[in-house]
């Protein structure tokens, strides 16, 4: 089989595999879809380091090519969706629901300690637990189930209660599938400051109330006004700390400030503790999802309840894999999916 894979920093070769073999528990996927993630641009860049050769992709669906034994529930030729997330079901993380916070953090393809061969590629091996029957959506539509997953758990994160305000600090792919999910939790009003005139018109299109152009206006006085005063839920989906220092700003006494972008490994900010004891503002973090948000992402596509179609905006091939990222860090256009069998 074909397979990008990843040989080293900023060097990645379209590879000539083995086709896996799935063991007990396990069934390989044929990939229909892969979504291209942050997560695979860090991986190519070296900012998040992994153990090479690897071939990334944790954002896929396709059709089951085969199964191992032991294996219920799925047979060759059923549609899934990829939950990458895998749990060992042993830790009291796993136990408890939590298998984000796996002890034993595995992922396929995507950020774990210990990263297993992803879906850039034209079959992956993946446990029978990760998959979730699509039935006729579209793999492309289906691939997004993950980081649309990671988005309600996102919304778990912070006290949050229906009608209550929510800013949104970026509005790149993720930033708008998570302005699609604070809006079917019944959040309003939804403001959202971004710097992309094109990203600003989507937020707008999805459902944002109203949309600040940072460059123009400050958003720390900007989104207060336009919310009626501080928001319940202050969002940051970039990772930087200027934005992060942004979201919790424009939270209001009792809300959260939810860190939903990926900062850097290394970088640090201030804070007032004064100011969170007085207020009574938390930070919550957000990172990757667990097994019910996997499912509950799929069947709110199922329903049509997600709008995918603004968000993917290129369809490439194994090959066409750093001169996405390229686009990507010129924040040129939205999600970019990997067609494995179209190229």
């Amino acid at each position: 089989m074909r397979a990008s894979t990843l040989t080293g920093v900023g060097e990645i070769e379209v590879q000539e595999r083995e086709r896996p073999e799935p063991a007990a528990g396990e069934v390989v996927v044929e990939v229909g879809a892969c979504s291209v993630c942050m997560t695979d641009y860090h991986m190519y860049h070296g900012t998040f380091p992994v153990e090479t050769p690897v071939v990334p992709g944790h954002e896929a669906a396709g059709t089951v090519a085969a199964v191992g034994s032991d294996v219920t529930g799925f047979e060759a030729g059923d549609r899934v969706a990829i939950n990458p997330t895998v749990p060992c079901n042993t830790c009291s993380y796993c136990k408890r629901g939590e298998t984000h916070l796996c002890d034993n953090n595995t992922s396929i393809g995507g950020a774990a300690e210990t990263v297993l061969d992803g879906a850039f590629a034209e079959y992956v091996r993946a446990p029978a637990i990760s998959l979730e029957h699509i039935g006729d959506m579209s793999f492309e539509r289906a691939a997004l189930a993950e980081p649309l997953a990671c988005c309600l758990h996102g919304v778990q994160q912070v006290d949050f209660t229906p009608g209550d305000s929510v800013a949104i600090i970026g509005a790149g792919p993720i930033g708008l599938l998570l302005l699609q999910a604070f809006r079917n939790a019944g959040a309003a009003p939804i403001v959202v400051s971004e710097l992309d005139a094109e990203r600003r018109e989507h937020a707008a299109e999805l459902g944002a109330d109203v949309v600040v152009d940072p460059n123009e206006e400050d958003p720390e006085e900007a989104i207060p006004e336009a919310a009626g005063g501080k928001v319940d839920v202050g969002a940051e989906a970039i990772g930087l700390v200027p934005t992060i220092g942004q979201a919790n700003a424009v939270t209001a006494k009792g809300g959260s400030t939810l860190i939903f972008g990926v900062p850097d490994q290394e970088v640090t900010m201030e804070v007032s503790p004064f100011d969170i004891f007085f207020d009574e503002v938390g930070y919550r973090g957000s990172f990757a999802l667990n097994t019910e948000d996997f499912e509950r992402a799929v069947t709110l596509l199922q329903h049509d309840r997600i709008d995918t179609e603004t968000l993917i905006t290129e369809r490439i091939g194994l090959e066409d894999l750093p001169s996405a990222f390229e686009r990507m860090a010129n924040t040129e256009g939205l999600k970019k999916v990997v067609v494995p069998g179209g190229d």
